[in-house]
């Protein structure tokens, strides 16, 4: 309606008549007429109606451009956060599905398997809960290893004690160093140190800024005597597995002192990159 009635102005077919401060028939001392009147005073509104309706024409169209942006935007940003959810959703599944499969394989009996999977699953389940609460963006280095370890930890005083820098690392070490360590404590509380109430853990880890490496390490003590094991296990495996996901090289070794952990990677496999 805005744009016919604006057409009609330029082809002559509609005229709005200029306004003045003074009546031009006051000042001719003339009378006007009711129709006349009635005449100027619909002119004067037909004026303001134009001009208030190209204003908030304008205004509605911006507004409208603005709103298709943000829809646009608010799309892309709903297809990336479904795109990715599908693609932790997959890799969970993969891990729950290869964390049964050799928990059971593995196993003496039915009850053995079960316990070794419930294990494993909780595992998981702690690094996703810690990823949670920092928007699976990054975390505590600290934090990852004293979550998964908090749960084997003894009555009264602390059983592992940590040394190094505290580090945020991405959502992949998290995960990957949640499941060693639960493959971990889950060893020593059988066979190692911590099966014994006088053994302990030094966990410490280093950062090599010349070389960006991150070198950590798990050094048993105070528990029974070790020997090397006759078979390689799946935690074995699973631990040196979750290392190389890392682009890392591990190392085990079965000192008669206590079992040794090393495990020596690059920085940028394992440090957010925000960090």
């Amino acid at each position: 309606m805005i744009s016919q009635l604006q057409t009609m102005i330029g082809a002559g077919a509609l005229k709005i008549l200029p306004t003045t401060t003074t009546d031009p028939g006051e000042n001719l001392g003339v009378a006007r007429s009711p129709q006349e009147s009635v005449l100027v005073a619909e002119n004067d509104n037909l004026r303001l109606l134009l001009e208030q309706a190209d204003t908030d024409a304008k205004v509605l169209l911006a507004q409208a451009g603005i709103e298709a942006h943000e829809r646009e935007a608010a799309d892309k940003l709903q297809k990336l956060i479904l795109g990715e959810l599908h693609h932790r959703i997959k890799n969970t599944l993969a891990t729950v599905s290869a964390i049964a499969a050799q928990s059971f394989r593995a196993a003496i009996n039915l009850e053995q398997g079960q316990k070794a999977m419930d294990g494993r699953l909780l595992a998981l389940g702690r690094a996703h809960d810690l990823l949670i609460q920092v928007s699976w963006s990054n975390a505590s280095l600290t934090h990852t290893l004293s979550g998964a370890t908090d749960p084997y930890d003894g009555q009264g005083g602390r059983r592992f004690h940590f040394n190094g820098p505290d580090l945020r690392i991405t959502s992949g070490a998290v995960i990957a160093l949640a499941m060693t360590f639960n493959e971990l404590c889950t060893n020593t509380t059988k066979f190692g140190a911590l099966s014994s109430s006088s053994g302990h853990v030094e966990i410490a880890w280093t950062v090599d800024e010349i070389e960006q490496r991150l070198r950590l390490k798990w050094s048993e003590s105070g528990g029974p005597v070790v020997a090397p094991p006759t078979r390689r296990s799946y935690g074995t495996r699973m631990i040196e597995s979750l290392g190389q996901q890392l682009n890392g090289q591990v190392r085990l070794a079965y000192e008669p002192s206590g079992f040794v952990y090393q495990l020596d990677v690059p920085l940028k496999s394992v440090m957010a990159s925000n960090a």
